[in-house]
């Protein structure tokens, strides 16, 4: 982790990490995010599928809900309509990736604000308690599966127009 320094504690090192973590699914999605033409954020792979649009409502009606009042409300905040984030849209791409960054926004502010003892304390999702550390696991594991999804969307909407979003693979020489 390239933010801790030697004398940071466990607590403390799992914030940044967590936090760095998120910032590299965040940035990796918009990678895919800059290479989509319109029709592309709105395409599904079969009729029960999300599209990358849908996907990217979800993610942040998530975070804006789940990380709203983190550590005194409810993340399953009354306010949200989870139904809603997987209907179809028409929503262009400047008005999801401004639902997206306000999602994300709130996600990070409240991050930014933990402390080690933090971890430890208590919050409900969905009227089920969990730890902060725990809270905090699920979202990125479900944030990761998410961003995981958005990616290979866009790779399979763009086809041989896709530019790879990591270290491309070696071609054998013909």
């Amino acid at each position: 982790m390239t933010g801790v320094k030697q004398s940071s504690t466990c607590g403390s090192q799992l914030i940044t990490g967590l936090r760095e973590g998120l910032v590299r699914q965040k940035v990796l999605a918009e990678k895919a995010f800059a290479q989509l033409e319109f029709a592309d954020w709105h395409a599904t792979s079969h009729q029960d599928g999300n599209s990358i649009a849908v996907l990217v409502r979800h993610l942040a009606g998530n975070f804006t809900s789940r990380f709203s009042d983190f550590l005194t409300t409810d993340g399953e905040k009354a306010s949200r309509d989870r139904d809603g984030e997987f209907e179809a849209t028409s929503l262009t791409p400047a008005e999801l990736l401004a639902e997206w960054d306000a999602g994300w926004s709130v996600l990070l502010t409240a991050l930014a604000s933990l402390t080690e003892p933090d971890l430890l304390a208590t919050v409900q999702i969905r009227g089920v308690d969990h730890t902060v550390m725990e809270a905090l696991l699920r979202s990125y594991d479900h944030s990761g599966h998410h961003v995981g999804q958005i990616v290979m969307l866009a790779k399979r909407q763009r086809g041989s127009r896709w530019q790879t979003l990591s270290t491309p693979k070696r071609r054998k020489e013909q």
